[in-house]
């Protein structure tokens, strides 16, 4: 669907991308994932062709992006941005239009989005009468109203209570279905854990890593294991020997514990359950995989270290 071939782009002296490269499948939710000033923002801006790459191209199914192909794609800003004294209908007409749309078919896909959503009546509203909720919500639908194959969203949770958050959701997941290609670009790690397949890291204009999420967080791992038992937790962390680290404890009651052990020396989980049978009663033993907050974290710090 999308292809981004060693892009560079540079404001004056400072450098915003450097020979950055991604392929983004068809029917495919993908992360975009970086710190504030990664650069994340010219990638979205070049493929919106608000800007344009000094060096490097970009492809839309195979064919040189070109403002023809901006009727298929569809762009939900960080900075939200409604007309307050239009209505809903109105704005819906007027971004519409722009993407090639008649009013007949943007009121009609208006009033499905607005039935699915169960705010039949807000078509004829200000949008400076609606609240900040309210109108993202709309704002979300005027991204969608002209059905774009490509869906690029800068931070969509932004603002949601956790019931519309779900329902975004549950739209999103239903679109990729259809076959269309969504980029989520979020500081929302838990989000974009749960609904991408795949994510890239960008950090100070380079790509740090891309993958499969699953891939990813097995590749990060960090031979690190859940125990949970019953027992004494103090008999429990005496019977350890110089093979573990204990990382994190924690108590749910007098009898049941939770810890987090970092394995040494080459020790596998048959290691660790022959050492600590005989003191505890072993109710689990899980590898931990780390989260994508806790892997963004460590890739970061590790390469502003390298800088350093």
């Amino acid at each position: 669907m999308l292809e981004i071939k060693e892009i560079s782009k540079s404001y004056s002296k400072k450098i915003a991308l450097k020979s950055l490269s991604l392929n983004i499948s068809k029917g495919e939710i993908f992360g975009l994932l970086g710190p504030n000033g990664a650069g994340k923002t010219t990638i979205i801006r070049i493929i919106n062709q608000i800007i344009t790459p000094d060096e490097g191209v970009v492809l839309f199914n195979n064919e040189p992006l070109s403002k023809d192909h901006l009727k298929k794609i569809g762009y939900l800003p960080e900075e939200r941005g409604l007309y307050k004294n239009m209505t809903v209908e109105s704005h819906a007409i007027l971004l519409g239009e722009l993407r090639g749309l008649s009013k007949t078919k943007i009121k009609e896909n208006l009033s499905n989005w607005l039935k699915k959503f169960n705010i039949e009546d807000w078509a004829h509203k200000r949008i400076e009468e609606l609240s900040k909720g309210m109108a993202q919500k709309i704002q979300f639908i005027c991204t969608v109203l002209h059905e774009p194959d490509l869906l690029i969203l800068d931070e969509p949770f932004s603002g949601f209570d956790p019931i519309n958050v779900k329902l975004i959701r549950t739209e999103l997941m239903r679109m990729k279905d259809e076959g269309k290609t969504i980029i989520l670009s979020s500081h929302n790690m838990e989000s974009v854990e749960e609904i991408c397949d795949r994510v890239a890291l960008i950090n100070e204009s380079s790509l740090i890593i891309e993958g499969e999420i699953t891939a990813i967080k097995t590749e990060m791992k960090k031979a690190e294991f859940l125990v949970k038992f019953s027992g004494s937790l103090i008999g429990f962390i005496n019977s350890l020997w110089t093979g573990y680290e204990l990382v994190k404890k924690k108590s749910i009651d007098e009898k049941h514990h939770e810890v987090i052990l970092k394995m040494r020396h080459g020790n596998q989980i048959e290691n660790l359950f022959e050492t600590i049978k005989n003191d505890v009663k072993i109710e689990a033993i899980v590898e931990k995989l780390p989260t994508l907050q806790e892997i963004f974290i460590d890739l970061v710090e590790s390469k502003n270290e390298q800088n350093d």
